[in-house]
């Protein structure tokens, strides 16, 4: 074998074992940033949250949303879907600009009580011409416990997991 040959081999399984050890160093540093995260998420226990994402817990047959319009509508249209996004209610909602609130009772279209879990309100709403009146709808609870056995910690909300980049606004 030549000299040159020789010397290329050599930096070639040098830059091998620099990239095994950047790729255990970069290893190392995703599993810290993971137990920051999991840390950090733990000072969200016994707060109250406000959630953006149109989920809330139906617990003890009860489960309240509040959306807001930003005009004034002429018809609302309030739909719940379960987790697995089949609608169980439909109904009319206010009709009023800003918050408005909705109690569900938990009961599906039939007036069969759901099981408690996590459910989606989506509001649709017009004004009298017909044009789509833009809403948004959050729900509150306290968290109760904290999933870390996924890749990211969920808060645990009632009944429902939520993700930290659901989350608008946190109280004691």
């Amino acid at each position: 074998m030549d000299s040159n040959e020789f010397t290329q081999q050599l930096v070639m399984y040098s830059q091998v074992e620099q990239q095994i050890d950047t790729n255990d160093s970069l290893k190392t540093l995703i599993s810290q940033g993971t137990s920051n995260a999991a840390s950090m998420t733990t000072g969200y226990l016994g707060k109250k949250v406000s959630v953006t994402n149109g989920q809330a817990s139906l617990t003890n047959g009860s489960a309240t949303w509040t959306y807001n319009l930003k005009a004034t509508a002429a018809t609302t249209q309030l739909s719940i879907t379960n987790a697995n996004g089949v609608t169980v209610y439909t109904g009319t909602g206010d009709t009023a600009s800003g918050n408005n609130t909705f109690t569900w009772d938990g009961k599906d279209i039939n007036g069969n009580q759901l099981p408690d879990g996590a459910y989606k309100l989506t509001v649709t709403a017009a004004d009298s011409a017909g044009n789509t009146v833009t809403s948004s709808v959050a729900s509150a609870g306290t968290v109760t416990q904290i999933d870390m056995t996924g890749p990211t910690p969920q808060l645990i909300v009632g009944n429902m997991e939520i993700g930290l980049g659901d989350i608008a606004a946190v109280a004691n």
